[in-house]
C-alpha cells in the first residue's frame, strides 16, 4: 500500500498536532492553561438545546434531510442574511446551501472550481485550510501577505497579473483569523472589482460575523453592490452561538458557487441532520440582547489577557473582533521557540503563528476560551518565570 503523493505536500493538521501534545503532557500530570484552540467552553443556548430536543423525538427528522439543506433552514438562513446585514435579495432555492460546519463546504469549494494547475489566492497567515484543499484539488496556492503595516488586508496590487489570469479562487476572511484585522464595505468593493475583472470566485470564509466587541458590527461581502455577481460568503454557527460540535452552517450568493458546491456535496456527504437544522434556526433567532451577553464573555476575557500582556511590556491593543489575541514574540525567538518556552517553563499551550503560514512568523495566537481565573493564572505563571516582552 503506498498513501497519495499529494499527502506528502500537507503538513499534520495544525490543532490535532496540538491536541497530541497537550494529551501528553496531561497524561504526565502537568496542568496545562490550553489557549491554543479556538473552541468555546460556554454551553449551547438553552433555547436551542430545547428546540433540538423537541426535534429529536420527532420522526419526520430521522431520514435523509434534503442535500442542498430543509427549505426552511435555507430561507431562515437567507432571512438571518436580511436582517443582520441587510442583504435582500438571496434566493433561498439557487443562491443557499446548508453546510456542515464551514470547514467542510470550504473544503468542497476548492473540488467544484480548481483543477490541476489553476492557481488560488489564499491570506498568509491563514486557516490552513485554505492551502491544504488547494493541493487536495492539485492547484497552486499563491499566498497574499496580511502584514500589520497593512491593517492585515491583502495588498491586492502585489498579486502579479499572470497569477490573476490564472486564478480561480480568492479566499478571505474577515474577522480575520488568526490576526484579528478587520475590513471594511470599501476593502470589500475593492475586492469584488478586482475579481470581476480577473473573473475569479471571491470567497469570504465570514465565521467570525457574530464575534465582535465594543459595539462592532463587521459587515457582510454580499453588501456590497453586484458583489453576488462574483462573490459568495461562508457562515458557521459554531462560534457565535457555542455550537462548534454541531456541525452546521451555509454558504449563500453567487449563484454558479453554490451550484458547485452543492453538485461536490450531493456526492460527497449526505447533509446536515434534520434536527440540527431545526435547532440552527432557533439559533438564528436568538435575540440581540442574548448574543451581546455571550459576546460580553469573550470582551471580558479578551481585556483580561489583552492587559495582561501589557503588563509584561507587549505592545498590543485589543482586538475589535474575533475569537484571537495575535500576539508578537520577543526578540530573540522564532514563534515555535516562544510557543514551546511557554509550554515548557509556564505550562501554558498557544498556537505558533508560523503555524498558519510563512507571514506568520514572529507571532502566537491567543485563543478567548478559557476562563478569566485561568487568563489571570497564565499570566502570573509568565510573570514567576520572568517571562516578557
Amino acid at each position: 500500500m503506498h498513501l497519495a503523493k499529494r499527502l506528502e505536500k500537507i503538513p499534520p493538521y495544525l490543532f490535532a498536532e496540538i491536541n497530541r501534545k497537550r494529551e501528553k503532557l496531561v497524561a504526565e500530570g502537568v496542568d496545562i492553561i490550553n489557549m491554543a484552540v479556538g473552541d468555546p467552553d460556554k454551553p449551547t443556548p438553552a433555547h436551542i438545546l430545547q428546540v433540538m430536543h423537541e426535534a429529536i423525538d420527532d420522526a419526520a427528522t430521522h431520514n435523509y434531510p434534503p442535500y442542498e439543506g430543509m427549505q426552511e433552514f435555507r430561507q431562515a438562513a437567507a432571512k438571518w442574511m436580511e436582517n443582520r446585514f441587510g442583504v435582500t435579495d438571496l434566493n433561498p432555492d439557487t443562491e443557499v446551501v446548508a453546510s456542515i460546519g464551514s470547514k467542510e463546504a470550504i473544503h468542497n469549494t476548492f473540488l467544484a472550481f480548481v483543477e490541476a494547475g489553476d492557481y488560488t489566492l489564499i491570506p498568509d497567515p491563514g486557516y490552513p485550510v485554505y492551502r491544504t484543499s488547494t493541493i487536495f484539488a492539485d492547484g497552486v496556492p499563491f499566498t497574499m501577505p496580511l502584514k500589520a503595516e497593512n491593517q492585515f488586508l491583502p495588498d491586492l496590487n502585489a498579486i502579479p497579473e499572470e497569477i490573476a489570469q490564472k486564478a480561480k479562487l480568492l479566499w478571505i476572511n474577515y474577522p480575520n483569523n488568526p490576526t484579528g484585522g478587520v475590513a471594511t464595505l470599501e476593502f470589500f468593493t475593492e475586492l469584488v472589482d478586482f475579481c470581476k475583472q480577473y473573473n475569479i470566485l471571491l470567497c469570504h470564509d465570514n465565521a467570525y460575523s457574530e464575534m465582535a466587541y465594543n459595539g462592532y458590527k463587521p459587515p457582510s461581502v454580499l453588501q456590497v453592490p453586484g458583489a453576488k455577481d462574483i462573490a459568495i460568503e461562508f457562515h458557521s454557527l459554531s462560534k457565535s452561538y457555542n455550537m462548534t460540535g454541531w456541525r452546521v452552517g451555509f454558504v449563500a450568493g453567487n449563484a454558479l458557487g453554490i451550484q458547485g458546491l452543492r453538485q461536490v456535496k450531493t456526492n460527497v456527504d449526505s447533509g446536515v441532520f434534520k434536527a440540527i437544522q431545526k435547532a440552527a434556526i432557533a439559533a438564528y433567532n436568538t435575540t440581540e440582547a442574548e448574543l451581546q451577553t455571550l459576546m460580553s464573555v469573550y470582551q471580558n476575557r479578551r481585556d483580561t489577557i489583552v492587559q495582561g500582556l501589557q503588563s509584561l511590556g507587549w505592545p498590543i491593543q485589543p482586538p475589535k473582533a474575533t475569537l484571537y489575541v495575535w500576539v508578537p514574540v520577543p526578540s530573540g525567538y522564532t514563534s515555535a521557540e516562544f510557543v514551546n518556552l511557554l509550554l515548557d517553563k509556564c505550562g501554558i499551550m498557544v498556537a505558533p503563528g508560523s503555524g498558519y503560514g510563512a507571514s506568520g512568523e514572529g507571532f502566537f495566537r491567543i485563543a478567548l476560551t478559557i476562563s478569566e481565573e485561568r487568563m489571570q493564572e497564565a499570566i502570573g505563571r509568565m510573570k514567576d518565570a520572568g517571562i516578557h516582552y
